[in-house]
């Protein structure tokens, strides 16, 4: 296939990638508080917060950030031209409420240090770009940085009419995860061994 004379092939975006921290933790803020940015959630979905304030995005954007200042992996920044515009939710399985139900057998077998990717947002104008394949394959390179010896993910079928935010099974799929069982009624357990 040839391209017209009259458009330039476009090379995909590339993403550089940073893990929120204090010193990034204001590009956290100006990407969930701008336009279309996910600051009624600010990722706590979940994560462990007393039921109480689940509804206060004030709280949850507090919960997020104490655990930033503690030092806990919360997740990925994505950056282009120095400007922060998308996200990934990774962090060790233990952050996190329970994502799935696990048979005991099969959870001895896994390796103890499991990594939890469970979310994505990148700005509306950079859709389309393959951003979250790079930041599927950012948080892979994180975790294992981090002592991970599997990371786990929780997609969906792309045409789920919820929890799209987790990912679609394709995206893991074509980054090395395999089936490892469903977790609940739309979502699937997909998996990745690193070591």
């Amino acid at each position: 296939m040839t391209t017209p004379p009259n458009r330039i092939p476009r090379e995909p975006a590339r993403l550089r990638v940073e893990a929120v921290t204090a010193a990034t933790w204001p590009d956290m803020e100006a990407l969930f508080e701008g336009r279309g940015g996910p600051h009624y959630c600010w990722c706590m979905v979940w994560r462990r917060m007393p039921s109480k304030h689940r509804r206060d995005k004030g709280c949850k954007k507090a919960a997020l950030k104490q655990r930033v200042e503690d030092g806990t992996p919360v997740g990925l920044l994505g950056y282009l031209d120095e400007r922060p515009v998308a996200w990934c939710s990774v962090g060790p399985r233990p952050s996190f409420r329970r994502l799935a139900e696990i048979e005991p057998d099969q959870l001895r077998k896994q390796p103890g240090n499991v990594w939890s990717i469970v979310c994505f947002y990148v700005q509306r104008a950079y859709r389309g770009q393959g951003l979250a394949a790079q930041l599927i394959e950012q948080a892979v390179a994180y975790a294992q940085a981090q002592g991970a010896e599997m990371v786990e993910a929780y997609p969906v079928e792309p045409e789920a009419p919820s929890y799209r935010f987790m990912g679609f099974i394709p995206q893991f799929a074509r980054a090395g995860f395999t089936m490892a069982g469903k977790a609940g009624g739309r979502r699937h357990i997909m998996q990745r061994r690193l070591r």
